[in-house]
């Protein structure tokens, strides 16, 4: 595996209130299944003909269920669920969604769709009831599950909810950008992509999707009309190792001020990547990890989860908090994560547990962003998407 070097090159590179009361990448090694196995709770490729949606059968009858607003979905990785988390009591449902469930996006109707080893799914989250499944229309082999599983990744929603963007990766080959009509649950179109797409993000006026290739050193800016793409390579520490490096992009971030997209390296670099340029600007980092999951906040604050140490030297798993400004604040969290999401008044990040890598544990970390303070939750099962209903 690719060592990490700290160098100090150009900064310029071309194109190419629940806690309160609580509280008082990796490698690809191209080994299939992963075979982990996570505690209970934390220690302190050829296209295929496109296939109609499924509609989930009907639900039995019973007492309605309404979910409360705040209320945590997160991914069941480990497992063929999504998970209802409250953020004071835990675990309060499920529902069956398909097989290695990776993320989620949550529409303003108050439905979810869910990406998955066989396509993705749509769940009525007030209801907690699924609504259908729609498959990709990419051949990706048989459904499996572990860090290198075929499948969708990540995705995305259009700003009206209309198109639903999905990153679907394909082993052994480059990967693809599935558009689905979410009013007739259908794939209506395909783009080329990078390897491995493990984030999905949409520009600030809609007119561009973006798909971060782990593998491929990249990101792929597709027009959300044409489809045409384009291939921005970021690599601040270079593509030495290929596969075999840990040091790859991984989740992005779209700034609310100028609409630029952050990407985090190795709690040392952030690529601050223009999209109409394709230019690359690198800012220092600080908490010296692996890192992950990315979340933005409207008042422009960067949420970056560190997985933990890839060499001897490395620090700790951790959240990372910067400011516009780039000053930072990290908090140490222990054990692996992998994603986060924020409350709604800007003050708890939610942080899964599942990690994409063994070391995993099914459950959610409660950060209290004023304090630091911390509280863990059995949650899920290898949690690693989360959104906030």
């Amino acid at each position: 595996m690719t060592a990490r070097r700290r160098r100090t090159g150009p900064l310029l590179l071309a194109a190419a209130p629940v806690l309160a009361a609580l509280l008082a990448g990796c490698a690809d090694t191209d080994t299939g299944t992963d075979t982990g196995a996570a505690p209970a709770s934390p220690p302190v490729p050829a296209a295929s003909a496109p296939a109609a949606s499924v509609p989930a059968p009907s639900a039995p009858a019973s007492a309605p269920v309404e979910t409360p607003a705040g209320t945590l979905l997160v991914a069941d990785f480990g497992a063929d669920t999504v998970t209802f988390v409250d953020p004071a009591r835990g675990a309060i449902g499920s529902v069956e969604v398909g097989t290695a469930p990776y993320a989620v996006a949550l529409g303003p109707d108050g439905r979810a769709w869910v990406s998955t080893a066989e396509g993705v799914a749509e769940v009525d989250t007030r209801a907690r009831v699924l609504l259908r499944k729609v498959p990709s229309r990419t051949g990706t082999g048989p459904a499996g599950t572990g860090e290198y599983r075929g499948g969708a990744m990540g995705l995305a929603l259009s700003l009206d909810g209309s198109r639903l963007y999905v990153g679907v990766n394909v082993p052994g080959r480059t990967g693809v950008l599935e558009v689905v009509d979410t009013a007739k649950g259908e794939v209506t179109g395909v783009a080329p992509i990078g390897r491995r797409p493990f984030d999905v993000d949409v520009s600030r006026d809609g007119r561009e999707v973006y798909a971060t290739g782990h593998d491929s050193f990249d990101v792929t800016v597709v027009a959300a009309d044409s489809l045409a793409t384009r291939r921005i390579e970021v690599a601040p520490y270079g593509t030495e190792g290929g596969l075999g490096s840990w040091l790859k992009p991984h989740y992005a971030a779209v700034r609310p001020g100028d609409g630029k997209l952050l990407l985090p390296f190795e709690g040392e670099r952030l690529a601050v990547v223009d999209p109409a340029t394709g230019r690359v600007a690198i800012e220092p980092m600080t908490a010296d990890t692996h890192q992950h999951g990315v979340a933005v906040a409207p008042d422009g604050r960067l949420l970056v989860v560190g997985s933990g140490p890839i060499a001897r030297d490395d620090r700790g798993p951790s959240l990372t908090v910067r400011d516009p400004g780039g000053g930072e604040r990290v908090y140490p969290l222990g054990v692996p994560h992998e994603n986060v999401a924020l409350s709604a008044d800007g003050r708890t990040a939610y942080v899964t547990g599942g990690f994409t890598r063994d070391g995993y544990w099914n459950g959610i970390t409660l950060v209290d962003l004023d304090t630091g303070a911390t509280h863990r939750l059995d949650a899920g099962r290898r949690p690693l998407g989360v959104v906030v209903l």
